[in-house]
C-alpha cells in the first residue's frame, strides 16, 4: 500500500516530532508542540486512516490519545514523547 498525500505529510511530521524531541527530552520524557492543523494530520495518519505501522517511521513503538484526545503520546525505545497542540 502507498501513502496517500495527507499520509505523508503526517509520516513527515512525526519523524520531526521524533528529531525534534532529542533536543527536549529530559528524563526518558519529551513534549513537542505541533499547530491544530498538523496535530490534526498526525492524529488522522495514526487513528484514522487505517495506516499499517510499516508505513510509520521505526522509532515508533507505540502510540496512543490521551488526555481526553487532546494529545498523543508516542512510545520510543528511550522516550515517551507527548505531542501536543499549541
Amino acid at each position: 500500500m502507498d501513502p496517500n498525500l495527507h499520509q505523508k505529510m503526517g509520516i513527515h511530521h512525526l519523524n520531526r516530532v521524533l528529531d525534534y524531541s532529542q533536543f527536549v527530552a529530559d528524563g526518558g520524557k519529551a513534549t513537542v508542540h505541533l499547530t491544530q492543523e498538523d496535530w490534526q494530520v498526525v492524529a488522522d495518519t495514526l487513528f484514522g486512516m487505517e495506516t499499517p505501522d510499516e508505513m510509520l517511521p521505526e522509532a515508533i513503538q507505540g502510540y496512543r490519545l490521551a488526555d481526553g484526545n487532546q494529545v498523543i503520546e508516542l512510545t520510543t525505545q528511550d522516550c515517551l514523547i507527548t505531542v501536543d497542540m499549541m
